[in-house]
């Protein structure tokens, strides 16, 4: 998509999201760069959000990032963020509005 990533990954537990996060951002943006993938891009947005889910989940969840193009010609990301924080209960941070 040209406006967010989605990924699936098992996290070992000695392993901080924040650190993933940090290495995953820093590498993407690097490559992105040197390919010029991406004329137009420059770096990637401070934040980030991360969900779990069961392992009973990960084919659905593998399955949906595959096809989020056709999911997304339905509903945007703006609005998909938003049912998936209302859905974990979690208020939307104004700095990421």
């Amino acid at each position: 998509m040209e406006d967010h990533i989605h990924l699936v990954t098992a996290l070992h537990p000695k392993i901080c999201l924040a650190n993933l996060m940090r290495d995953v951002k820093a590498g993407s943006s690097k490559w992105i760069k040197e390919k010029r993938l991406f004329p137009d891009f420059e770096a990637w947005q401070d934040g980030y959000g991360a969900f779990t889910h069961s392992q009973v989940d990960k084919d659905r969840l593998i399955e949906y990032v595959r096809n989020q193009q056709e999911h997304h010609k339905e509903l945007s990301f703006e609005e998909e963020w938003r049912r998936l924080l209302a859905e974990a209960g979690i208020k939307l941070d104004g700095r990421f509005e």
